[in-house]
């Protein structure tokens, strides 16, 4: 994460939890800046896995009352791709991209194509909105399967 990032998310907090009266902990910060320090999606779990292994005294309760307080500031962005896990992603300077989910191995490919944009400017006109945002998940089965019949995205799962 570059410093500019690290600094324009953490007064982006800083400003919400003014608004909200919320406290400003260390404890938030170091968890805005770990998620904005990763890449992809990720879940509560894997969180707290991450940071339990670089020594931060951080619970599951924390992470998800957290995580609830970066949604709310537009920071983070949560996803439900058909699984009783949610998932999240960093939002802040959010390029919009759509998502394929292996059905098999449950890895997340996220791709941009700009007819989907085009797709919804048209629905705008045609319907009189102005939409805000939009969410297309693509379920899919993978065509290569090992000789094994696995999946072969399941070796390289995120």
């Amino acid at each position: 994460m570059s410093e500019d990032t690290k600094a324009a998310v953490n007064l982006i907090l800083t400003n919400y939890l003014k608004e909200k009266n919320h406290r400003k902990t260390a404890e938030r910060f170091a968890i805005l800046n770990e998620i904005y320090s990763s890449d992809g999606h990720f879940d509560i779990e894997q969180l707290y896995v991450i940071m339990k292994n670089k020594k931060y005294r951080v619970s599951r309760a924390t992470l998800y009352n957290n995580i609830e307080i970066f949604i709310d500031a537009g920071l983070v962005i949560k996803h439900q791709f058909g699984k009783n896990i949610a998932q999240f992603e960093k939002s802040y300077k959010y390029k919009q991209h759509d998502h394929l989910i292996c059905s098999d191995c449950e890895k997340v490919f996220e791709f941009c194509d700009p007819r989907i944009i085009q797709i919804q400017r048209s629905a705008e006109s045609i319907l009189n909105f102005d939409v805000l945002s939009h969410s297309l998940n693509f379920f899919a089965k993978c065509r290569t399967l090992t000789d094994k019949g696995i999946c072969q995205h399941k070796k390289n799962k995120v």
